[in-house]
């Protein structure tokens, strides 16, 4: 698989970046399901609205945006991104779907229900991670700022930097708005960080080192990236770029008892 290079080059950074927090308490999890993922889906955005996942997989001629049935892993319904998009983030505001792509500078607005592009829109930077939180999107560009748009005018309207005790946290990939909180992976780590919409800083960390057993993926890009919020049944899932199962899980505070995990369904 083709990875680009200056993407690439980013993985060192991204584990230098990761040093600074490792020296502060985490949360750990608990395995609530385990379900079928597509192990060839290069999983940018994943949300959970009205009892089905929504994803958007990446890489240039491999991109999509896809409904998918949580329980059978099953896609049932799909719209193929042209392949000159690297398709990334993804959130949902009202009755449509928005898209970013990596470096092409452009968001797909579609239809969620009939998949139909209604429109597209610009934005500065690079495109990763995408969430809303009711008033705004809230845009990840791999670096520690995470930016606001203005959902009607797509204008950005703030931005905030990302800090743990006074370090930048970069790489901040895709995203999920959780209880008042933004979920962010961080890039070539098994960690989430738990950010302060308001402040920037890390109000704590999710590590979810171990979830994926040893040798059920090969590519060194299979690595963690996607968190999708049931909010009706307060059900959190994550799953990664090729991986082959997505996990239903719930978070066990540091310094709790931890339960063994079911990783059967």
């Amino acid at each position: 698989m083709h990875i680009s290079p200056f993407r690439r080059a980013f993985t060192v950074l991204a584990f230098l970046a990761a040093l600074a927090p490792l020296a502060f308490p985490a949360d750990s999890y608990r395995v609530v399901h385990t379900y079928p993922h597509d192990p060839h889906a290069y999983t940018q955005g994943l949300i959970y609205e009205d009892g089905y996942l929504y994803e958007s997989t990446g890489l240039n001629g491999r991109s999509s945006l896809r409904m998918v049935d949580l329980e059978t892993g099953r896609v049932l319904q799909r719209a193929v991104v042209p392949d000159q998009y690297f398709a990334e983030g993804l959130a949902s505001w009202g009755s449509t779907l928005i898209q970013l792509t990596w470096q092409s500078h452009i968001a797909f607005v579609y239809d969620r229900f009939s998949f139909r592009l209604l429109r597209t829109f610009t934005y500065k930077g690079e495109g990763w991670g995408l969430t809303q939180d009711g008033r705004n999107l809230i845009l990840s560009d791999g670096t520690s700022t995470l930016r606001f748009f203005d959902p009607v005018t797509l204008r950005e309207v703030r931005h905030i930097v990302v800090t743990d005790h006074g370090s930048q946290v970069a790489q901040l990939n895709e995203l999920e708005f959780v209880h008042g909180e933004i979920y962010a992976n961080v890039w070539h780590t098994d960690r989430i960080a738990r950010i302060s919409p308001a402040s920037g800083n890390v109000l704590g960390w999710i590590d979810l080192s171990g979830i994926l057993a040893p040798g059920e993926v090969s590519d060194p890009e299979a690595v963690l990236n996607g968190i999708a919020w049931d909010s009706a049944h307060d059900r959190l899932f994550v799953t990664g770029k090729l991986w082959p199962k997505l996990f239903e899980i719930k978070i066990v505070p540091e310094g709790a008892k931890l339960v063994p995990a079911n990783h059967s369904r």
